[in-house]
């Protein structure tokens, strides 16, 4: 009898992308993917552990699936990801329950282990690294069950080398390995000859993509500089044919490099948003993250950004309240969040991660109520900034890329633009995701903007969802 699974998803991109090939793996296995927990018989929660309350979560969905599970015989629960890896043996400790643990470095082993385990019993399998042996390492090398088809995320790195005192990336996901320069685009082409015309380039840090692979040519007597090579990837990527748009994320500042502004201008493929997180304004705070650049570095490379590359939109990344983080820190940043004028910002609030430099300094939390206070003046500054940016685009014609309809109004169509700014707008027909059409923007808000559809571009042309095998 045939069995059916579905997988939630917690955390980021990468994440997602591993859901996608966690499902494709399942798939083509003989399962078939539903809806809703009800009609599974295999449920997979694929973890993210950034955040602090992503324990609670985790535990707290296990804790109902147990009910989920004793009520039919055969169902079972797989929980992987960054908080498996993490957690470790921990998982079945705590929920004796659960199936199959396994990590974020042997995704390629779902199928093996689900069946173990419906035969022989629970298991936790992590590897402490990425297995170097076929390209099983690499998400994007496995099959994939995608949710569009007229996009892909293409993983070109895992891993991370920075020591980021906030961040427990580098313990859950590794060393940072670079995935082979031809590989990434062969299946990009692939992907292009199935209709897909946007990729987004996914890696902890993608711009020092490359650095690891010139440092082996090197030992191997190669006399070659040793540098990334993102800005060559960038280009080549966006020379396949079919390819209309290509987005990357994350880079880090500390690696911006003026190849990677070149090739974003000079590409016309490679969208105008910048992804660059600044994490504190203060040199002092940026020290004691770790970050390996100053506030004034920052800034001189994003204004440099955006005298290469025209109508750049900018994004970025703050945490409030690090360890330490005094009121005059805290004014720093806003200045240069000011400074900066985003076009839009994801501020957090600071979360001490077990296994992290910064949740062992204790003694220097910052107190619960100081970070509320500070949060919601930080959100009003990179608020105004988003609508200063939205309300200068009002009478502009826009290309978008049509995602489907709005979930809060049915009657409208939702796209991106391709500084990946959210449009709201009313088809004279429906639209398939997947479409290319100018609007001209109407309106504008924080978060997204309004528009009145001008004219149809290219519509879809993606005929099949997939899973796929890159080739």
């Amino acid at each position: 009898m045939t069995r059916n699974y579905v997988v939630r998803t917690f955390g980021c991109q990468m994440n997602e992308h591993d859901s996608e090939r966690i499902s494709g793996l399942l798939s083509a296995d003989g399962m078939h993917v539903v809806e809703n927990d009800e009609d599974a018989d295999v449920v997979v929660l694929n973890t993210c552990c950034i955040r602090e309350n992503a324990d609670n979560k985790l535990y707290g969905t296990l804790g109902h699936l147990k009910t989920w599970k004793n009520a039919k015989e055969g169902r079972q629960i797989v929980v992987a990801g960054c908080l498996a890896q993490k957690d470790r043996d921990l998982v079945q400790t705590k929920a004796p329950y659960v199936d199959v643990v396994l990590g974020t470095h042997n995704v390629h082993r779902v199928s093996e282990l689900t069946e173990y385990a419906r035969t022989r019993g629970p298991i936790t399998e992590i590897f402490d690294e990425a297995v170097i042996d076929d390209h099983a390492m690499f998400p994007s090398a496995l099959p994939a069950r995608r949710e569009t088809s007229y996009n892909a995320w293409v993983t070109i790195q895992i891993g991370c080398d920075n020591s980021c005192a906030f961040c427990i990336v580098p313990a859950v996901r590794g060393k940072e390995i670079s995935r082979p320069f031809t590989d990434i685009v062969t299946e990009v082409e692939v992907l292009a000859q199935q209709g897909v015309t946007e990729v987004t380039l996914l890696g902890q840090n993608v711009n020092s993509y490359g650095r690891d692979l010139s440092l082996a040519a090197r030992r191997l007597g190669d006399d070659r500089r040793v540098q990334p090579q993102f800005a060559e990837l960038l280009t080549a990527v966006g020379a396949v044919p079919g390819i209309r748009r290509v987005r990357f994320t994350s880079p880090h500042p500390k690696d911006m490099r003026a190849e990677t502004f070149a090739a974003m201008a000079a590409v016309p493929a490679i969208c105008e948003h910048l992804h660059y997180p600044l994490q504190s304004g203060s040199d002092a705070v940026l020290s004691a993250m770790h970050r390996g650049y100053t506030a004034e570095r920052y800034l001189d490379r994003l204004g440099a950004a955006r005298a290469a590359i025209p109508d750049l939109a900018v994004s970025t990344d703050i945490i409030v309240g690090f360890p330490g983080e005094t009121e005059a820190n805290f004014d720093e940043t806003l200045e240069v969040a000011a400074a900066a004028e985003y076009d839009y910002a994801y501020t957090f609030i600071f979360s001490p991660r077990g296994g992290t430099e910064a949740a062992s300094m204790h003694d220097r939390f910052v107190d619960p109520a100081v970070i509320k206070d500070r949060f919601e003046r930080l959100h009003i500054v990179v608020e105004h900034s988003a609508l200063l940016k939205h309300q200068a685009r009002i009478g502009r014609i826009e290309e978008v890329l049509v995602e489907g309809l709005s979930r809060k109004d049915v009657a409208q169509s939702s796209a991106r633009t391709r500084q990946n700014k959210l449009v709201h707008f009313v088809a004279p027909q429906p639209l398939r995701p997947g479409t290319y059409a100018t609007v001209e923007i109407t309106g504008a808000a924080p978060h997204h903007l309004l528009g009145r559809f001008v004219e149809l571009i290219e519509p879809a042309r993606h005929i099949t969802r997939i899973p796929v095998l890159a080739g």
